[in-house]
């Protein structure tokens, strides 16, 4: 293991490595794992990774775990980046990749960060965790969980997808619902948490889902050949798989195995609920919460992020910009999608919308490489009612 501290990056507070710490204690930011880059520079490089397990926990040398531990796994990451360009010219933009997340165990990216954070629970000796989830994560950590033998509590909001609630029923997690929003549940499970000994999984509130979610950001500059597409989109809820991305491109420039140019990154929100990017174009450094946030797009819906400000700064700092779209340019940019193969998340559907919008507004270029990351399958939301569809009889012919 190559870690050096934890640190936080707003007041720069470090903490030992091996310390159970949910955010810093100074100013309750969320916490970032430092490697000892200079080491791993001088014990592996890009080759190194060749032969190794088809997987995130390839990247060991850039993970938190010790290497003589093994990872909490059902086999997340590397899923593979897609050409569909054909997609692309009908949103008027034709150099366009995919990385689809939704060929991740529990169908989404969020396997990435519970593989890393249960993994790092178990070593540190946590017995029962609890998270809000608006749906994806509660069932990923879900099953991680039960995967590791530890026990899982998850509240979600009441109108969070079916699919959802029902996956974490199924993995054994004490599930509950709230008439509210994710920022609702949030509050019930840090008074849980303080009151009956629980670590707290939420969001940017332990700092290892971030670490298993970098691990897209390894994966894309390996697939490129250790280089960056010209502009990454991300679907953005609580943002953390933008902010690892980012975190991941950092560290692979510092080790110097990234060739090229920085890519710049797109945040997409929708309408109904875009405090990063209203924060963003009013050039704050941080949101202010969203009152009244809906979307059909659940990932999307977060009103306050407490990553907000790293987002920000790395849409800056990447010269990228933030957009927002509709719910019904989101359902429309799902169908699209199907009919050409991709059976792609909401989320990952305004990924698409927003490509669509920046392409009309010139401010992607025509030599552009656009890789969206499809943060999930379709089967996860599907869009709308099943149609009305014939019946045959058992001895009918077509």
């Amino acid at each position: 293991m190559y870690v050096t501290y934890l640190e936080c990056p707003r007041c720069k507070m470090r903490l030992p490595e091996k310390v159970l710490a949910n955010t810093c204690s100074q100013c309750d930011a969320p916490l970032l794992v430092r490697y000892d880059l200079a080491t791993i520079g001088a014990v592996c490089d890009p080759d190194s990774f060749s032969n190794r397990s088809w997987d995130m926990w390839r990247y060991r040398e850039l993970l938190p775990l010790p290497r003589k531990v093994e990872p909490v796994t059902l086999g997340e990451g590397m899923t593979p980046i897609l050409n569909v360009s054909a997609l692309g010219n009908e949103l008027g933009f034709s150099r366009l990749f995919m990385k689809d997340e939704g060929l991740c165990p529990t169908g989404t990216f969020k396997a990435r960060g519970a593989s890393a954070g249960v993994s790092m629970a178990k070593l540190l000796g946590v017995e029962h965790i609890a998270l809000p989830t608006a749906g994806n994560a509660g069932g990923a950590w879900a099953a991680y969980g039960a995967r590791a033998g530890i026990g899982v509590t998850v509240i979600m909001p009441k109108d969070a997808p079916v699919q959802t609630i029902q996956e974490c029923v199924a993995y054994g997690a004490r599930t509950y619902l709230v008439d509210g929003l994710i920022s609702d549940a949030g509050r019930i499970v840090g008074e849980a948490c303080s009151r009956l000994g629980w670590f707290n999984a939420s969001t940017l509130k332990e700092p290892y889902r971030i670490e298993g979610k970098k691990t897209m950001g390894l994966e894309l500059c390996e697939q490129f050949q250790w280089r960056s597409p010209s502009v990454i989109v991300y679907p953005t809820g609580g943002g953390v798989g933008l902010i690892g991305i980012w975190k991941a491109l950092q560290e692979l420039r510092s080790l110097g195995w990234l060739r090229g140019s920085m890519p710049r990154l797109v945040a997409v929100q929708a309408a109904g609920c875009a405090p990063i990017v209203e924060a963003y174009h009013q050039e704050k450094e941080e949101s202010t919460f969203w009152s009244g946030a809906e979307t059909i797009a659940a990932g999307l819906r977060v009103p306050k992020a407490s990553g907000d400000f790293l987002v920000l700064s790395a849409l800056r700092t990447s010269r990228g910009t933030a957009v927002s779209v509709s719910d019904e340019d989101i359902a429309v940019k799902q169908a699209l999608a199907s009919r050409w193969g991709c059976n792609i998340s909401l989320e990952g559907a305004a990924g698409l919308a927003a490509i669509a919008q920046l392409a009309d507004e010139g401010w992607l270029y025509d030599d552009d490489e656009v890789l969206l990351i499809n943060t999930g399958s379709g089967l996860k939301n599907p869009g709308g009612p099943l149609p009305e569809l014939p019946v045959l009889d058992i001895d009918a012919s077509l």
